[in-house]
């Protein structure tokens, strides 16, 4: 649950993959969707965020966490019912543009200022250099060489 002094919010946490600790009381998990069920393989996927709520429009107030960890979904082409979409969801093929720039946004809107934006992209349909070109900030680094692109804004 979410209390006013939780100084991380990772707005897209998925099945929390990259966490080592999945259950940390420092970090506001969210997600719009929670899912307990196994795969065809017979792997369980797990997402069961702390708030379901949309990362295009947020419940916090402006100004709210230290930190944002924003890894949203990064497929437009996957089936319905894949694997692959149910760990990672979906980007709507019409509408990913202004989705990811109003989540974004969002993201911005509730990191306090000179808090740290960690964005997280994955190439596979969609270059890092088109998503850039969304978003009102200038990323400080990251990783310029793999696939998957880790990349920190600043507020």
């Amino acid at each position: 649950m979410y209390e006013e002094d939780t100084p991380i919010l990772d707005a897209c946490c998925g099945s929390k993959m990259f966490w080592f600790d999945k259950d940390n009381p420092d970090v506001m998990f969210m997600d719009n969707r929670k899912i307990n069920e196994e795969l065809s393989d017979g792997r369980k996927l797990i997402v069961m965020p702390d708030t379901v709520e949309d990362f295009r429009d947020m419940p916090f107030k402006d100004n709210s966490f230290y930190m944002v960890v924003f890894d949203p979904p990064h497929l437009i082409k996957a089936g319905k019912n894949s694997w692959l979409a149910k760990k990672y969801g979906t980007l709507d093929p019409i509408t990913w543009k202004s989705d990811l720039q109003r989540g974004f946004n969002e993201c911005m809107r509730v990191l306090k200022p000179y808090g740290t934006l960690i964005f997280k992209w994955s190439e596979d349909q969609i270059p890092t250099s088109e998503v850039l070109k969304l978003f009102s900030y200038e990323p400080l680094f990251g990783d310029k060489r793999s696939k998957t692109r880790w990349l920190v804004f600043m507020k």
